[in-house]
């Protein structure tokens, strides 16, 4: 089992996120993945129109790894960075969304716990790399997409351009 803390950032600000857990219970979910800020932006364009189509809700999820030195409740980071970043995603982005900052030592194993078993998966990357004759290397971004199907998760990649 993962090690890890979940802080949630409601959707506004006059509603609380135990309201909106229950509230988005029995709509359909696209998770989106951090991965870095401009993929990212990249996903939750593809998420948007996603979940426009399917009338689901999206969520986000910002797995940070914290070295074992430092205990989950007083990572390196403070949340507060990473509450700024999504945030500032949140206006970037034209959708409603709900996001999750997942406090964790191993960032795969948080982000299957808090995803939901085969939901959809939107994450953001760069396209795969030419490393010379004939040998092209997958992304990391690309490495977790694939981990993430291998669990059982419908996994849709966004390149960016």
């Amino acid at each position: 089992m993962a090690l890890a803390i979940m802080k949630i950032l409601t959707p506004t600000p006059g509603q609380s996120a135990q309201r909106f857990e229950k509230e988005t219970d029995q709509t359909l979910h696209v998770a989106v993945v951090f991965t870095t800020f401009a993929a990212t932006l990249v996903a939750l364009k593809q998420a948007g129109d996603l979940a426009s189509n399917l009338g689901a809700r999206i969520s986000l999820f910002a797995a940070h790894v914290v070295p074992y030195p430092m205990t989950l409740e007083a990572p390196q980071v403070p949340p507060r960075f990473y509450e700024d970043r999504l945030r500032l995603l949140a206006r970037e982005s034209a959708h409603e969304m709900s996001a999750y900052i997942l406090l964790c030592r191993d960032d795969f194993e948080a982000l299957t716990s808090a995803l939901t078993p085969g939901s959809i998966v939107v994450l953001g990357g760069p396209r795969r790399r030419w490393t010379g004759r004939w040998t092209w290397w997958p992304t990391k971004e690309q490495q977790l997409a694939r981990r993430l199907q291998s669990e059982g998760y419908q996994v849709l990649f966004s390149e960016m351009e």
